[in-house]
């Protein structure tokens, strides 16, 4: 499993640091890392990118209120030199799965979003992600209805300062996660 979380814009938070939903900045949540770097990422340039647990309310994304936590996270980002004045470039790697649980039945589905990403964050708060494989996007205006996907292949998210989120691409797949958990 590769690993990449994209955030959802929205009051639960971002996934991948500050410009991962900093995971899901798409409004899904993680928290940037405070461990020690594993023997693995220590003396690389990567370090820890760990998600945190989040919570969606009913409507935002699905038509019911919805929890995502981590269960296995072994992501990493690297911070690149920056294409230009005002950008911030940055790296993902590493396992991601995360369970996605419908709040009201319990349902469930554990969602490997396991990609790889660079993300330039720019000064108005715009993102643009170049993926390649699964991230977990939610959704609340754009180019994909609204809700929360496994979005995977090789494509490029653009997230506008408001939020709004645009996935194009040539190979582009999504998976609905509240058809998934409804």
């Amino acid at each position: 499993m590769r690993k990449n979380v994209l955030g959802t814009a929205g009051t639960a938070g971002t996934a991948f640091g500050t410009a991962c939903v900093t995971v899901l900045a798409l409004a899904l949540g993680t928290a940037p890392a405070t461990a020690a770097p594993s023997a693995t990422t220590q003396g690389s340039g990567w370090e820890p990118a760990p998600s945190a647990p989040w919570d969606v309310p009913a409507g935002e994304r699905c038509a019911f209120p919805v929890h995502g936590e981590p269960i296995v996270d072994e992501v990493v980002r690297r911070e690149l030199p920056p294409p230009a004045e005002g950008v911030t470039r940055t790296a993902y790697k590493g396992d991601l799965v995360i369970r996605v649980t419908n709040k009201e039945t319990g349902a469930h589905y554990d969602a490997d979003v396991s990609g790889t990403a660079l993300v330039d964050v720019y000064a108005s708060g715009a993102q643009f992600w170049r993926v390649l494989g699964p991230v977990l996007v939610g959704v609340g205006e754009g180019s994909l209805a609204r809700g929360l996907y496994v979005v995977d292949g090789a494509y490029t998210i653009g997230i506008s300062p408001t939020g709004t989120k645009t996935v194009a691409g040539p190979a582009v797949r999504t998976d609905s996660l509240c058809a998934r958990i409804d």
